[in-house]
């Protein structure tokens, strides 16, 4: 007979058409031979989750994203040169943002994107929302108000439905996927944190920031189907793998990831001590293999096992206090923000070492890598320069145990973030300005807080703090220092400025 061919095979993990010209006979058993001996030479590697596509390769169609929590902006990279193009701007800087009448986002944070990778959905927590922006364009094209401290959205791999984890009350706000409006809510353990799904869609994956408890919600009937135990509170971040056997989960507070599997009863498959502040996870699958990355922010590292035994096979050095992380669509790289550097980190996934460096705007929460983002034009429309105001001071103060600090400047103030760690935990402690460079005499506090379980914590300040601590010459010049006590009652001093 003849035939104009049309065979579907799949090569280098992409999905090709094979054609055949002329009056060839062909039989469903030469067909079928053919077909296996195409797969057997170019065997298919699943992408990363959510949305399990073959791999694509590294092309300058594809996108990078980060959220950037203190600049309100989302930086848009190529990841084929490991250049930023610009900026998406969702917001003012401080103290713009405070104002009663201020319309735009704040604490610009979470990221989740669509399985066509046409619409990233942004969720800034100051101002409860959800912003959704078309890849090709750089604009936002409908803003959903949610709940209380909304952390992250993602899509379903179906696309039909957009699930935002309400970390500040006790639901995951459920959006229609073309709308964009809220349709019903499904209630899960106080404060969660994150949801991701399973690569068929079945499960959608909810842990808590405020619980010790995650939860596994069967997509069809939005009803819980299995609980598993945290080892504490505080989860922040969870990834599935691509081969829809496990899912991964980070415990900032105590340091640990925890795996389990993906499948009923969801039994609990390992505990990992990682590091004080371990933030993010994140899953590639390599020609070596199917690795978890994880971000640990006191040591300002990504870790990296195996997920086969939980092994693990490197600590890659990446830069001051590291967050989110994404692979490229094939895994052949993986994509880190560091939140108090303004950079994205580049990881080699077959070297595991760093190849570049990115400037993008200032700290950079979630994170997505998105294949095939934009397929016309240069995808350049709408975005704006990183503004030279976006620069930051950098110290470290050091003593029973470290802090690295950044200083975010916003114009004349500066918003102030210190990755402590090494004191005693559960601690109550103040971050404060010594007049001496011992820390010693009159203190002036800037902010309480107290040491999570692993003896560390994230701090915050704001004000004209850059302008004291680093002007050599000024006779106001003051010292950054932790100090035991309360602002009420301040102590010792256990860590001076360097």
């Amino acid at each position: 007979m003849s035939i104009k061919p049309v065979i579907e095979r799949i090569a280098g993990g992409r999905v090709r058409l094979a054609s055949f010209q002329g009056d060839t006979p062909v039989t469903h058993r030469s067909v079928a031979a053919i077909a296996a001996g195409l797969l057997a030479i170019a065997p298919a590697k699943a992408q990363q989750v959510p949305n399990g596509k073959y791999d694509v390769p590294v092309s300058a169609r594809d996108r990078f994203y980060t959220s950037d929590q203190f600049s309100n902006t989302v930086s848009v990279i190529d990841p084929s040169s490991n250049q930023l193009l610009g900026v998406i701007k969702l917001g003012d800087q401080t103290p713009g943002n405070l104002s009663p009448l201020y319309k735009g986002q704040l604490l610009v944070h979470g990221m989740g994107f669509s399985p066509d990778g046409k619409t990233l959905a942004v969720v800034s927590i100051g101002s409860n929302s959800v912003s959704f922006i078309d890849t090709e364009t750089n604009t936002v094209k409908h803003t959903a108000y949610v709940g209380r401290s909304p952390h992250e959205a993602f899509f379903r791999p179906d696309g039909r439905e957009v699930w935002v984890s309400i970390r500040g009350e006790d639901y995951v706000a459920v959006l229609d996927g073309k709308t964009f409006r809220e349709t019903g809510r499904i209630t899960v353990p106080t404060g969660p944190g994150m949801t991701i799904f399973s690569p068929d869609g079945r499960y959608g994956f909810v842990c808590s920031s405020f619980s010790p408890e995650t939860v596994a919600i069967d997509t069809r009937t939005k009803k819980v189907a299995g609980r598993v135990k945290q080892a504490s509170p505080f989860c922040p971040d969870l990834a599935a793998t691509p081969d829809g056997k496990q899912v991964w989960l980070t415990l900032k507070d105590v340091g640990k990831v925890m795996v389990f599997d993906a499948r009923p009863p969801f039994n609990i498959l390992k505990t990992i001590d990682t590091g004080p502040i371990t933030n993010h996870v994140n899953i590639a699958r390599t020609a070596k293999g199917q690795f978890a990355y994880v971000t640990v922010g006191t040591e300002n590292v990504v870790k990296v096992f195996r997920t086969s035994d939980f092994a693990q096979v490197a600590s890659v050095p990446v830069g001051a206090l590291p967050h989110g992380l994404w692979p490229s669509g094939d895994g052949s790289r993986m994509y880190v923000g560091l939140e108090n550097a303004d950079m994205v980190a580049v990881i080699d996934t077959a070297a595991n070492k760093v190849i570049a460096n990115v400037p993008i705007g200032q700290g950079p929460q979630g994170v997505a890598y998105v294949p095939g983002a934009v397929t016309a034009g240069d995808g350049r429309s709408n975005l704006m320069p990183l503004a030279k105001a976006l620069a930051k001071t950098q110290l470290e103060l050091s003593g029973t145990g470290r802090s690295q600090v950044t200083l975010f400047d916003q114009g004349q103030v500066q918003i102030l973030q210190a990755a402590v760690a090494g004191l005693p935990p559960k601690t109550d402690f103040i971050l404060a300005l010594a007049d001496r460079p011992d820390g010693r005499g009159k203190l002036q506090p800037l902010a309480k807080f107290t040491t999570n379980p692993a003896g560390s914590a994230i701090v915050n300040a704001i004000g004209p703090i850059r302008q004291v601590v680093t002007d050599e010459a000024s006779d106001d010049r003051r010292y950054l220092v932790v100090a035991n006590g309360t602002p009420d009652a301040p102590g010792a001093p256990v860590q001076v400025q360097r």
